[in-house]
């Protein structure tokens, strides 16, 4: 059975606080953005992670190495304590934000060329239209 760990890091990022919420599961990273906008209480994060949690769409899986062992408890708290200090996020989580950038833009450039195509198509017949009520002397 495949272990799967979530963990959430939020941190300020000028000018809103940002969540970024990493998956790892069966050796491959997913990523997910987060904006706060005003500094989350602990309350409203939990509140946040009850009821959004399966609606975040997280990037496309990028492999990272896990490694599962278990930690003295004391060093665990250390590292928490030292993940707290630092300051943006880990180099996977941003190939995996930078992956999931790119489809949605690949998509919304997609949709918006149908879009300008339609447009462009309507008016055409729209002129066309125009001519031959012209042509016919109305």
């Amino acid at each position: 059975m495949d272990k799967v760990t979530v963990t959430l890091k939020v941190f300020f990022e000028e000018p809103f606080w940002i969540g970024v919420f990493e998956r790892t599961a069966g050796g491959e990273l997913s990523v997910c953005r987060v904006v706060f906008g005003a500094e989350p209480r602990d309350y409203d994060v939990n509140s946040f992670i009850r009821s959004s949690y399966r609606k975040l769409r997280f990037s496309p899986p990028v492999a990272a190495v896990v490694k599962f062992e278990k930690k003295n408890p004391k060093r665990v708290m250390r590292e928490a304590h030292k993940q707290t200090l630092e300051t943006g996020i880990g180099t996977k989580s941003q190939q995996a934000l930078k992956l999931q950038q790119e489809l949605k833009k690949t998509e919304r450039r997609a949709k918006s060329r149908l879009e300008k195509e339609a447009e462009k198509e309507r008016q055409f017949e729209l002129k066309q239209q125009k001519r031959k009520e012209k042509h016919r002397g109305r």
